[in-house]
């Protein structure tokens, strides 16, 4: 147990891959999510699009999982499911939400909370013609998040599906669509030696001026 834990340690106090300069204050914080996303594909990060999202329902209950972001916009972030999933029904009840990346090859994180709105349709239709023909007949399938008898109640669903779209374009499901998150508050955590991390914060003071308090925070 003692050389576990010895690993643990070593294994995350030796990094030292950037720093957050101050400087960095004077800009936006989706500017700064662009470059530090920009660089995490450039350094090959896996899954860089991947992050957990996490909703409160009216249970309060919180429930997290990864999903991807698919666009990154100047008012926030996309990502598309199913409107009658869990996260779904949250947001219905609770439109506050956060998000969290971690690019382990750059010992990067960014913490986002915020409010969630459905995307405009135009893009939901955009992004579910480009996905692959299987995608698109799985998200007519799947009733994301109810409860199933067994793998093959899911199948002979998936087998009515396709025989119902048949040598046609498979339209997007009316259930399912894109959220945009509109972030109020981004932190950005850059890996240090000794546990001495760099953390540099955003909390949104006024929408129509895109004016940000900015403060660094202890690690």
């Amino acid at each position: 147990m003692k050389e576990f834990l010895d690993i643990l340690r070593n294994d995350h106090t030796d990094f030292d891959k950037g720093t957050l300069d101050d400087r960095l204050k004077n800009i936006s914080p989706m500017e700064l999510f662009k470059r530090w996303y920009q660089e995490a594909f450039e350094q090959q990060c896996i899954s860089p699009n991947a992050m957990t999202v996490s909703t409160v329902g009216k249970n309060l209950m919180p429930s997290s999982r990864v999903v991807y972001m698919k666009e990154l916009l100047e008012e926030g972030l996309v990502f598309y499911t199913n409107y009658e999933s869990k996260k779904g029904k949250d947001i219905a009840e609770n439109p506050q939400i956060s998000a969290i990346f971690y690019w382990e090859c750059l010992s990067r994180q960014i913490r986002v909370q915020g409010k969630v709105e459905k995307a405009p349709d135009f893009m939901a239709d955009d992004y579910f013609a480009s996905r692959p023909r299987g995608s698109q007949l799985g998200a007519w399938a799947s009733k994301q998040s109810d409860v199933i008898a067994d793998r093959a109640e899911l199948e002979q669903e998936l087998k009515k599906i396709e025989k119902r779209f048949e040598k046609q374009e498979v339209p997007r499901p009316p259930f399912w669509g894109g959220y945009l998150i509109r972030p109020t508050y981004l932190e950005f955590w850059q890996g240090r030696p000794s546990r001495l991390h760099d953390r540099i914060c955003f909390e949104r003071e006024d929408v129509k001026k895109d004016s940000w308090k900015v403060s660094r925070r202890n690690p």
